[in-house]
């Protein structure tokens, strides 16, 4: 590599800290990889909450072959999984959790009484969207 090019490549690290929009990607990147993961371990460890269960909807719990319990070990399977793309390939896992939050949101809503939940879930949404549109330009291709 040439001396210009390492100057260069010097430069474009020490710049990234200093860029609000790459300090922000970077921020959300760690959020939407240690998130899902941290959940989707907890949904068989039980710390967070002491029954995940009571968040299943009924109509997604009889599509989920299995007890309820079953299908809170397969959703933190899914969440593990979304954390770990995430961390692979940030454009796309940052699709893949929002569509997840869609149905989260959307199971809290049949379920009823979690109106607030959904909504701070819709937050989480739109930053997981927004980390794809930053993705594009900060990830490494």
């Amino acid at each position: 590599m040439s001396t210009a090019a390492v100057a260069q490549e010097r430069s474009r690290s020490i710049a990234i800290p200093r860029d609000p929009a790459a300090q922000a990607y970077l921020l959300m990147r760690i959020v939407f990889v240690v998130a899902p993961i941290a959940f989707g371990l907890d949904k068989f460890v039980n710390i967070l909450a002491d029954d995940w269960t009571i968040y299943l909807a009924s109509q997604f719990n009889s599509l989920i072959p299995g007890n309820a319990s079953d299908a809170m070990h397969l959703v933190g399977i899914v969440e593990i999984a979304a954390g770990l793309v995430v961390l692979a390939t940030p454009r796309f896992g940052g699709l893949l959790v929002a569509a997840w939050l869609g149905g989260i949101i959307l199971n809290l809503l049949l379920l009823g009484g979690y109106g607030d939940i959904a909504l701070r879930d819709f937050g989480l949404l739109a930053g997981a969207l927004s980390l794809n549109r930053l993705a594009t330009a900060y990830s490494r291709a």
